[in-house]
């Protein structure tokens, strides 16, 4: 399609390419909402669930730790669960974001998207 067009064919090539990547991103980024990890605290008493983009969506506490007295307790655990499940939605959309630089035969280590 581009030959004879020399450095302009590799150009349109090149802005091809750059499209195509832009697309896969866009649509791992959408993927990511639909992605769910779960973060728990208190040997899984407490558990949160989240997007891979860091967004809670429900918890789960364990109806054994409900008890007047221990209500301090129970915040720092559903505190706990959250940032662990935050955490994981982290390292999840980071495994990813790896996988679809890898797949496009980018240089390990670049962070997309730019």
């Amino acid at each position: 399609m581009f030959k004879g067009l020399g450095a302009m064919g590799d150009m349109a090539k090149l802005m091809k390419n750059a499209q195509e990547m832009q697309g896969k991103v866009v649509q791992m980024q959408e993927e990511m909402h639909n992605i769910m990890v779960v973060g728990e605290a208190g040997a899984g008493l407490v558990k949160a669930t989240c997007t891979a983009k860091g967004d809670l969506k429900g918890l789960d506490i364990d109806p054994s730790i409900f008890s007047k007295d221990d209500k301090e307790v129970v915040e720092d655990l559903i505190v706990a669960a959250v940032k662990d499940a935050q955490e994981k939605a982290s390292n999840r959309e980071r495994e990813e974001m790896q996988k679809l630089t890898e797949s496009l035969g980018l240089p390990p280590g670049m962070n997309l998207p730019f």
